[in-house]
């Protein structure tokens, strides 16, 4: 972007141009010295400029909460679904992130630090001193959190081995798949109060359908039923009349196909292209329900098998399954600002960022659980890949208006920030 676009833009002329297809960047002139670190070179007023804006934003903003990509009405939940709600979103964290690179601003911040910290040394705190050290980070493979990490390739190969047993399992893999359908059965209910066209409304159906298939495994994980107690039928069915897990592919192809038009509104249609992956992998396995325990947990083990060999460590399809694993979830996580890793001696600090448009205490307890799963997942990486070093975790928070402090949530620290001039 020319230097010419920033003066308009600091003449109050133009706002940045948002993008469809991701996040907005607000753009600056840049220079090198002697091999350091981009800088960011702004006219002088320009904070003071911009603050107004970030102020307006704000209170639009204020009951509005971004959740992994997805806007949510933090009053009742609801999904927002709105595209000059999304634009004014990017802007505004956009203008945050460079806003955070005032040098007012960065000293501001040390001595916060080193108040909140009672008088501990902050000289060497720079998480966010750097612009690509406040750029969003979307993470969405185990390929992004490890090159994070420096993850070395004989520890990612360490990592795939000891991740891929655990979420493989079969109740993660079918709880999965249905997180996801009914995540997609939410979003077309709620595209079915503005419009719903022919083919989203065949969809609905072919959704139904993927979720009578996989309700047909909830015998089989129920500990209060008896089907343990169930023996093999004497006269074995006839195979080419039993289910396979390519009923599920070809019903996922079918969904992606009627579902396309829509997919700018509807987040898991990625998704459902994001499993296929997994589900070619097993489409030739049974699945028959009508048999006896020992034959059911069979078909369960060479689905995890199969899953196991073939799931490569840059799979999405595997990432999805870690983070439904962990956390019950399977949208892909979204960081504000990505901060960065510091320390050395065994000894180093993971520094994270999330943009808040509300300084009220829901607001912030929202911020610091959402960034708390982003900072949890990071760790998990670092553990299970043997990574040398204990890791703590930084949460930061930033919002207008706020009480700078210290705040601990499931043992980790969060520091609140109030932005301002």
């Amino acid at each position: 972007m020319s230097w010419k676009y920033v003066q308009k833009f600091f003449n109050g002329g133009i706002w940045p141009k948002a993008k469809r297809n991701g996040v907005m960047h607000v753009n600056v002139m840049r220079y090198h010295c002697s091999g350091e670190s981009d800088e960011e070179v702004l006219p002088p007023g320009w904070y003071e400029k911009v603050f107004p804006k970030i102020t307006r934003l704000t209170h639009f903003l204020k009951n509005v909460d971004s959740i992994d990509t997805r806007l949510v009405n933090v009053n009742d939940d609801s999904i927002i679904i709105n595209d000059r709600v999304e634009e004014r979103m990017r802007t505004f964290k956009s203008l945050v992130r460079v806003f955070l690179g005032s040098p007012s601003v960065q000293q501001t911040l040390k001595r916060n630090m080193e108040a909140l910290q009672g008088g501990a040394t902050c000289a060497s705190f720079d998480c966010f001193s750097k612009p690509s050290e406040r750029e969003p980070l979307i993470v969405n493979s185990l390929t992004t959190v490890s090159n994070f990490l420096n993850v070395s390739a004989q520890q990612k190969k360490s990592l795939r081995l000891n991740i891929c047993p655990q979420v493989t399992q079969h109740n993660i893999w079918t709880g999965a798949l249905a997180a996801i359908l009914n995540g997609l059965k939410s979003e077309l209910a709620l595209l079915d109060n503005v419009s719903l066209s022919k083919n989203a409304e065949m969809g609905q159906q072919i959704v139904s359908n993927c979720l009578q298939f996989l309700a047909d495994f909830d015998v089989s994980c129920d500990p209060n039923s008896t089907s343990w107690m169930r023996l093999a039928p004497a006269k074995r069915v006839d195979i080419h009349s039993m289910n396979k897990w390519e009923d599920v592919f070809d019903m996922f192809n079918d969904l992606i196909e009627c579902l396309d038009s829509e997919r700018g509104q509807l987040y898991h249609v990625t998704k459902l292209e994001v499993m296929k992956e997994g589900l070619a992998q097993i489409k030739d396995v049974l699945v028959d329900r009508n048999i006896g325990y020992k034959e059911i947990r069979h078909q369960e083990s060479i689905v995890r098998k199969k899953l196991t060999k073939t799931l490569g460590h840059s799979s999405r399809c595997l990432f999805t399954l870690l983070l439904y694993y962990l956390y019950g979830r399977v949208r892909d996580i979204e960081v504000d600002i990505c901060g960065g890793l510091c320390g050395g001696e065994n000894k180093f600090r993971l520094c994270m960022g999330r943009i808040l448009t509300s300084c009220e205490e829901r607001m912030v307890g929202r911020g610091v659980k959402q960034l708390d799963r982003a900072l949890g997942l990071f760790k998990f990486v670092w553990e299970t890949a043997g990574m040398k070093g204990d890791l703590n975790l930084q949460g930061h928070l930033w919002c207008v208006g706020v009480k700078d402090r210290m705040l601990t949530y499931r043992g980790n620290v969060f520091f609140v920030h109030g932005i301002s001039l």
